[in-house]
């Protein structure tokens, strides 16, 4: 599977679109959509706050809406495109789900599980290994969420 930074960046706008979606909610703004043969399959933001529900990560809600896209619980050959490197709960998902790449906008300092903190999509131990590409509009996805907390703590 050919990697295009022309085409991650497409998509990564996208999943910015959906993160502005998810802080005009009031959710933390992360953005997630999955492509499979050039098309969305599952789209997803943050919807934890509203939900109640701290599973609710923008991985998880696109994860769930291709599974009901595709009648599958399996991704084989899907790009899972995501504003913020994903938590452990989500790389795990994504390595059940056997989607073969990563995307990710920003890094995450303190739980990233895609080689910052912790490597879940990557580790020997597991298997199902992703391909793993970071760092894509990366200054847009952290300004976005560095944005949102400065305006939390000012309020």
């Amino acid at each position: 599977m050919a990697a295009d930074a022309a085409s991650d960046e497409t998509w990564m706008r996208r999943a910015l679109d959906l993160a502005r979606n998810a802080e005009t909610a009031g959710e933390v703004p992360v953005g997630a959509l999955i492509v499979q043969d050039g098309q969305v399959i599952g789209t997803g933001a943050n919807v934890s706050i509203a939900s109640h529900d701290p599973t609710a990560h923008a991985e998880i809600q696109a994860l769930r809406a291709a599974g009901q896209s595709l009648k599958n619980y399996r991704f084989n050959g899907a790009t899972l495109y995501v504003t913020l490197e994903p938590c452990p709960m989500c790389a795990g998902a994504l390595v059940n789900a056997r989607v073969a790449r990563l995307v990710f906008g920003a890094a995450d300092l303190r739980v990233g599980a895609a080689g910052t903190v912790f490597d879940i999509v990557r580790a020997a131990e597991v298997n199902h290994r992703l391909d793993v590409t970071g760092g894509v509009l990366e200054s847009e996805c952290r300004e976005l969420l560095q944005a949102f907390f400065r305006a939390r703590r000012r309020d």
